[in-house]
């Protein structure tokens, strides 16, 4: 599923490549506008650089953090899950948008299928509809960062996160603590959910099994608890940036060598990781990106 995310972000950003037209200002000077095409007035600044962008960036990733953490205390889940369910529109809409934008109105027609998809996501906890919709909201979401930045400020942004990562989940638990009070009290989690079978659910399951062989006309059902892995919702799109600054700057190719490399360290982390025990995925994640962009380098 990260991977396969990785893949509808490059094909949405590249539907929103700019275009540039030339027009006269107040003064009578002839300047270019560039264009993206975003829906919803999230077309970035034409003003921005790549050092002022990072810079803002930071700063609302700071703000956000801090805003969750007042909200924590103050428990304020109706206010977060109205956050959750505004971003969730915007972000499936952007994406739903990038794939019907040659059809008139594709803007409202994604919005169209964006809030029933929300509300879903939102309001009917379910895993399938959780994780389909997750494939498309990164994607959104990326589509609106990747012009702000170049290749360089991305890495330092990768950098920086891998760093706070670390932090809030080896030294203060933070980062714990945030997710199980989304899924727990919010019922919304950004990101995704991974169930896998350990011994005590596959023994539990082994033992259900047996006693309907045994007994096949019980009718009873047993719920059985499964064990869930979680990746949060910044290490899938943090990737999709960068894979999507690469793809702007050199290319479809070294965009994909970006988003093998962000997969293959992610995997790696998965298979090395022990069961039940918190992990920072950025470090891992911005390392294998860091090695891919190497090899883009190289040849």
């Amino acid at each position: 599923m990260f991977f396969l995310t990785q893949i509808i972000g490059l094909l949405v950003i590249n539907i929103y490549s700019p275009t540039i037209s030339q027009t006269i200002d107040e003064n009578g000077n002839q300047i270019n506008i560039t264009s993206y095409n975003l829906p919803y007035g999230v077309e970035p600044p034409q003003d921005s650089t790549p050092q002022s962008s990072l810079f803002s960036i930071v700063i609302a990733i700071a703000f956000a953090v801090g805003l969750i953490l007042v909200l924590m205390k103050l428990r304020s889940e109706i206010f977060l899950r109205i956050w959750f369910f505004i971003v969730v529109i915007l972000a499936i809409s952007i994406s739903f948008n990038a794939f019907l934008i040659k059809i008139p109105s594709s803007s409202l027609i994604a919005l169209a299928i964006a809030v029933p998809l929300a509300i879903l996501k939102i309001f009917k906890r379910n895993v399938i509809v959780h994780n389909l919709t997750e494939l498309l909201i990164y994607p959104g979401i990326a589509t609106i960062f990747v012009p702000l930045l170049s290749i360089w400020t991305g890495v330092l942004l990768l950098i920086l996160l891998s760093i706070y990562d670390m932090y809030a989940v080896w030294h203060i638990g933070f980062m714990q603590k945030m997710a199980k009070y989304q899924m727990e009290q919010v019922k919304v989690f950004p990101g995704f959910f991974l169930p896998y079978l350990d011994k005590g659910a596959k023994s539990n399951l082994n033992k259900l099994n047996l006693k309907n062989k045994s007994n096949p006309k019980s009718k009873k059902e047993k719920k059985i608890r499964v064990p869930v892995a979680i990746l949060g919702g910044g290490d899938i799109v943090f990737p999709i940036i960068m894979a999507g600054i690469v793809f702007r700057a050199l290319g479809v190719i070294p965009a994909l060598i970006i988003s093998i490399g962000a997969t293959v360290a992610l995997g790696l982390l998965l298979l090395k990781s022990e069961k039940k025990k918190a992990y920072p995925a950025m470090p891992f994640i911005t390392i294998g990106i860091l090695i891919a962009l190497g090899i883009v380098y190289l040849i």
